[in-house]
């Protein structure tokens, strides 16, 4: 009995150990939009795998090239930083501007984005957070969401 205690407490602490990792599928801060992040070679990068809305003529969104949104990496190189955080880039498909990108899992579940400038010699700034939260609906191959 006491070897099946101390084998628990072992496992349990090595499950507890574990960081989290963003690895996933979130829905947006806005609700517009899916994020499936997962393994890019070394690093995480995040892909627009839903969209709420589409394009006001009825056909695929597109980005700023004229790419279609869906598929579409905006996340790139997320790499783990300080212990619970994963740091990258993320980009805006409206206007091709990549800004920082700093990841932490928050205690309720979701995932909290912050995006930024950095700026030289001065690190992060002007920047803002959206809490994104796993994304338990669907998506159509056209990337149309369809929620629970």
């Amino acid at each position: 009995m006491v070897r099946y205690v101390f084998a628990l407490l072992a496992f349990t602490s090595v499950a507890q150990a574990k960081p989290a990792t963003p690895a996933g599928t979130w829905l947006t801060g806005d609700q517009s939009g899916v994020i499936l992040i997962a393994p890019c070679g070394n690093s995480l990068c995040g892909r627009i795998v839903g969209m709420s809305t589409p394009a006001p003529d009825g056909k695929p969104s597109v980005d700023f090239q004229g790419r279609p949104q869906c598929g579409l990496e905006i996340i790139h190189r997320l790499m783990p930083g300080d212990p619970g955080e994963w740091r990258g880039t993320i980009t805006n498909p409206e206007n091709g501007k990549t800004y920082g990108a700093r990841l932490t899992m928050d205690p309720t579940g979701g995932l909290r984005l912050r995006g930024f400038l950095r700026l030289p010699l001065v690190g992060p700034a002007l920047g803002s957070t959206q809490l994104w939260i796993t994304y338990t609906g669907t998506v159509t191959p056209d990337c149309r969401l369809v929620p629970r």
